[in-house]
């Protein structure tokens, strides 16, 4: 028998990581410079172009009550919690609370400046791309914040209807029949189109069949878990209640002769008539609609105006600057 041992083996060496270049190495910090940066030019040319709503607004509100208006800053500010509860809500891995609501809070200066929040969702997922959430699983959230969101608002406005019947005449706020007609056709067309592309191309099916095998097994796993459950759905249901908080404790500064409960309606009202409309941040569509349901409850159609503008300068422009900021120093510490 032989005495000698075989010789051990030797273990596999890693691969070299590859060396990137100096001058791809410049690329990436000029790239990542770019991007922390962005966020403030797209603000700057955004209020060169409407720099005299901002102007009104601010000059209207330097004569307004200031306790009302430290109440609508809080309201504000409650909404950017109530989006994070969203957030956590519709995603089964637990997130950093204070990153989350940062990222929130970021996402809101981008929501103003691409219409269909599609800032907001972006700033998100890749928020949460950076704490290991696949792409899958981050976009089946946002998938289910997008839905979750409408319904919760559906039955809220459900609930105000069954509560107040006699608040507002409804007949003038409905859409006649021509228009009804015209959006089913246009969800009919859309249904039609998004069928016949999945089925005609496989390249779409394929993604679009293992995104929805996983947005249904998420949905199934957060509704398995009371916490999920109530941060997806009471933070959904609390959102449009702190944004018409918000309108009203603005109009209360300036006058507004409405109760907060008529307030909130209306929002509800005109948020659920054109709130499909892509603009940023909801800006024009919704504002119009509010205007005209606002003078439906008998508010002065000028001080209604004077209302939405003052909501638009408290929501978007006092926290835009700070919320560029804040997306851009989470681009610069790798939070994005």
């Amino acid at each position: 028998m032989s005495l000698l041992r075989p010789a051990a083996a030797l273990p596999t060496p890693l691969p070299a990581a590859p060396v990137r270049s100096p001058a791809a190495e410049r690329l990436s910090r000029l790239a990542r410079h770019a991007l922390v940066l962005l966020p403030l030019l797209l603000i700057g040319a955004w209020a060169v172009v409407d720099w005299r709503t901002v102007r009104d607004g601010a000059a209207r509100l330097a004569s307004a009550d200031p306790g009302w208006l430290l109440a609508a800053l809080f309201f504000t500010c409650m909404g950017w919690v109530a989006a994070a509860l969203v957030r956590q809500g519709a995603i089964p891995e637990r997130l950093p609370p204070g990153l989350l609501l940062a990222s929130q809070f970021a996402a809101g200066a981008a929501n103003h400046v691409l219409p269909a929040s599609i800032g907001a969702h972006a700033v998100t997922l890749r928020f949460l791309q950076s704490q290991g959430i696949s792409l899958a699983r981050g976009t089946a959230s946002l998938a289910l914040y997008s839905l979750v969101k409408p319904v919760a608002k559906t039955v809220v406005l459900l609930v105000f209807l069954v509560a107040f019947p006699d608040m507002l005449h409804l007949g003038a706020l409905v859409p006649d029949d021509r228009t009804l007609l015209l959006v089913a056709l246009g969800v009919a067309v859309a249904l039609a189109v998004a069928a016949t592309l999945l089925a005609a191309v496989r390249m779409l099916r394929t993604p679009a069949l293992g995104f929805l095998r996983t947005a249904l097994t998420d949905a199934r796993i957060l509704h398995t878990r009371p916490s999920r459950v109530l941060a997806l759905w009471g933070g959904a249901a609390a959102t449009p209640l702190l944004q018409g908080s918000v309108i009203a404790t603005v109009g209360f500064s300036l006058g507004l002769p409405l109760s907060w409960t008529q307030v909130v309606f209306a929002l509800l009202i005109a948020s659920t008539a054109v709130g499909a409309v892509p603009a940023p941040g909801g800006i024009g569509p919704v504002d119009a609609a509010l205007v005209f349901t606002m003078a439906a409850f008998g508010a002065p159609v000028g001080l209604a105006t004077a209302t939405i503008i003052g909501y638009r300068v408290v929501t978007v422009w006092v926290p835009l600057l700070p919320g560029a900021l804040v997306l851009s120093a989470l681009v610069h510490r790798k939070g994005l």
